[in-house]
């Protein structure tokens, strides 16, 4: 998607991976996982000084889950890097049976936006410098605050471009405010 919207990606896999970027995607997967591999790449500490310093960072699905600063039920060795201020649960909208999909009207977008939720992290709370860009059956399901945007869908299994547009624009003012 991102590519298709004429950004230079590349896969981070290693801490020098890391180095050479100036955004990153953390996408969805299986987030207890997710963070044990982050630790054995020795990704994480180096990943949270970035994120610290406001690298931007679009978390999708298990990528919220890390993002946010309470995991309601995650592992006990689950760490995530708490750069926005909400309270997700895992697997909220309940197992991979019960995914779906649906139409939400984004905060800026002319017309709305067809997500797909698998397994979806459901947003609990959310904190003052939060902003809600969207919301399904009166949940936050897209919100940013500062250079954190996170879905708890995923805006990648469709056609529509407009939320990953929404991320290169962020990097753009950053990258703008940076200079």
């Amino acid at each position: 998607m991102l590519e298709q919207l004429g950004a230079v990606t590349r896969q981070v896999r290693t801490p020098a991976d890391l180095a050479a970027v100036d955004a990153l995607v953390m996408p969805g997967g299986e987030s207890t996982t997710m963070s044990r591999l982050l630790d054995t790449a020795g990704l994480f500490d180096p990943l949270a000084v970035r994120l610290a310093a406001g690298m931007p960072v679009l978390g999708t699905c298990a990528g919220m889950i890390l993002l946010a600063d309470q995991v309601l039920d995650g592992r006990p060795d689950q760490r995530s890097f708490g750069v926005i201020d909400l309270s997700v649960r895992r697997n909220g909208y309940g197992r991979q049976v019960d995914s779906f999909e649906a139409d939400v009207v984004v905060a800026g977008l002319d017309d709305p936006f067809h997500v797909v939720f698998i397994r979806a992290p459901k947003v609990e709370r959310t904190g003052g410098a939060v902003e809600v860009l969207a919301s399904h059956g009166g949940v936050p399901v897209l919100a940013r605050q500062g250079h954190v945007l996170v879905a708890s869908f995923h805006p990648e299994l469709t056609s529509d471009r407009r939320v990953h547009a929404m991320f290169l624009d962020m990097v753009h003012t950053s990258a703008a405010t940076a200079a």
